[in-house]
């Protein structure tokens, strides 16, 4: 349920979007789009569609049109998620975060789910939405296959090495590109990670909470361990069609299970 701070950010900013003429349009997506997964905790996401021939003007000045939605305290571009027209924002009062993704029209039919137009000029985003439907990408099995035997080894070397740090973050990198996104296709929802996973998927979440690795030799060996035993758990509800990458499996398990004994061993 959106909360007063929210619905306030949003009444105070769409006026001050609506009277940029370059502006054609403003939707709202992310948890706003899925009210149930919306509360205190959530951010918002804008989607502000830009007349293609303001476009790189608007790119230009989008921090300073970001400065005039509210007091904002920071703001920096996606580049490191490959989304260079998103500002991402921290506002205050209330204390908020905000995605504001500056597109073209057409921009905003690239989508996997279809965002509440709050504003438009001439049905500009209507039409862009109607030109293709919504496509939630599906996470390809045999991607993961291909790869998960690769990072177990990597991250069992890292182990073996006492670099315990990074082989935490392989842990964690498992549980966010392949464990997770499993999980959540196996439940029917969208693959995003590890959110929102305590409620999709409340008793699967246990056995991804044994992935997680306390700082020390042992306990590293350990989740890895669990990791490789939810992944083999969650592929064989889906093995069908997969080739299976049998001989590195046998020789990452067996690479695992040398440097646990070298572990008992010292």
């Amino acid at each position: 349920m959106i909360t007063g701070g929210q619905q306030s950010f949003i009444n105070h900013a769409l006026p001050i979007l609506k009277r940029d003429e370059r502006v054609v349009g403003v939707a709202l997506g992310g948890s706003y789009i899925r009210r149930d997964r919306m509360d205190e905790f959530s951010g918002l996401t804008f989607i502000v569609a830009v007349d293609p021939a303001q476009y790189e003007a608007v790119l230009a000045e989008r921090t300073a049109i970001a400065a005039r939605l509210g007091k904002l305290l920071a703001g920096f571009t996606g580049e490191h998620i490959q989304r260079p027209e998103l500002l991402i924002c921290l506002y205050d009062e209330p204390l908020l975060h905000v995605d504001l993704y500056f597109l073209p029209p057409d921009g905003a039919a690239e989508r996997y789910e279809n965002p509440v137009v709050i504003f438009e000029r001439q049905g500009a985003i209507t039409e862009a939405l109607s030109s293709k439907p919504a496509e939630r990408p599906e996470p390809d099995l045999q991607w993961y296959e291909d790869r998960f035997w690769i990072w177990v080894h990597y991250a069992a070397t890292r182990i073996g090495r006492g670099e315990l740090f990074d082989a935490i973050s392989s842990l964690d990198f498992l549980r966010v590109n392949v464990l997770g996104p499993m999980l959540q296709i196996q439940h029917g929802k969208p693959p995003q990670g590890v959110r929102y996973i305590e409620r999709d998927a409340p008793e699967e979440s246990l056995r991804l909470a044994e992935t997680l690795a306390s700082y020390g030799k042992p306990d590293c060996v350990r989740a890895l361990k669990a990791a490789v035993n939810l992944y083999i758990s969650l592929r064989g509800m889906r093995v069908e069609g997969i080739a299976l990458r049998d001989k590195a499996e046998s020789r990452a398990l067996a690479y695992l299970k040398y440097i646990a004994e070298r572990i008992e061993e010292n």
